[in-house]
């Protein structure tokens, strides 16, 4: 067995070199962004790819590579079942939906018009959400109906940007004042407001929809739990200070006795069904106090 690796400092493929150099399994580095991948593929019997979501390239052409080269008979990671609705929170919703999981309820809408009278006749809040981010970036909590409104007519308008400027500088003062990150980091956070990223660059505006959640409040931190096979492992994520949001917190607990075995049982269950080679699910808790999935990535920290 020959394993082809896409290797990018920082990402799963760290782990997957140091396993192959251990157990002298034949692999090679290459690179799929070159314009002969596939034939640079074709000598091995695996490719594996941690695609980013940040990565305006990755976006462009990583999950069309992974499952042509898949259809091809070649075992890859991730496969389709695992990756295909990575970093895409509409299309989970339509997934957990037939699966029939616990999950928080969700809506679509792809007119303003269909939009609105929803709107008009919900409660609120509601969370707002674009279909991909991740570390609960392109995440607002929507507290009226003027808020809401606000927004759909902004994503059947203009649109978003794929990079939240001054969402992105707030994340990073709130994280140095909590002890979180350094000084140079909200200088940092500073110049993005002027300074977009290559992402935002490369991508336009994200519009042509409007997608909310139930807002499922008292939840003062979520349940991240991953399955791996036959295995998983978990953590509670703390929200930040004044803050709905978990992800993306930096504040972690790593206590057995923090996790709620009902999660573990759901995400095998779902996993399941899903068919996943590998899938982190995000857990908060309804006013019942029974769990529901937020969402779920094939690829995390």
């Amino acid at each position: 067995m020959k394993i082809a690796i896409h290797h990018t400092s920082g990402s799963f493929s760290d782990r997957w070199i140091e396993y192959c150099k251990l157990n002298k399994i034949d692999y090679k580095i290459v690179n799929a962004y070159d314009n002969d991948i596939v034939e640079q593929v074709d000598e091995c019997d695996v490719f594996m790819w941690h695609h980013n979501h940040t990565n305006y390239r990755d976006t462009l052409f990583a999950k069309q590579l992974l499952y042509s080269i898949q259809t091809a008979g070649k075992v890859v990671f991730p496969d389709f079942n695992s990756g295909w609705h990575f970093d895409d929170k509409v299309g989970q919703k339509y997934l957990f939906e037939v699966l029939n999981v616990p999950f928080v309820p969700s809506y679509a809408f792809y007119t303003k018009k269909e939009a609105l009278l929803w709107i008009s006749q919900t409660t609120f809040p509601k969370v707002f959400k674009l279909r991909g981010g991740a570390g609960a970036s392109n995440v607002k909590l929507a507290r009226t109906k003027k808020d809401a409104i606000r927004l759909t007519k902004k994503a059947f308008g203009g649109g978003f940007s794929q990079f939240d400027r001054l969402g992105h500088f707030k994340e990073r003062y709130k994280r140095w004042r909590a002890g979180n990150d350094t000084f140079i980091g909200v200088l940092k956070g500073a110049a993005r407001l002027v300074i977009p990223t290559e992402f935002a660059r490369f991508h336009a505006p994200e519009k042509g929809y409007v997608y909310f959640q139930e807002f499922i409040p008292n939840n003062e931190f979520d349940i991240r739990v991953v399955v791996i096979g036959d295995r998983s492992f978990a953590i509670k994520r703390v929200c930040r200070d004044n803050d709905f949001r978990a992800s993306g917190s930096g504040n972690i607990i790593y206590d057995q006795q923090e996790i709620d075995i009902r999660c573990i049982s759901i995400a095998f269950d779902t996993n399941k069904k899903m068919k996943s080679q590998c899938v982190a699910f995000d857990f908060v808790f309804d006013s019942k106090n029974q769990p529901l999935i937020i969402e779920a990535s094939y690829g995390f920290t």
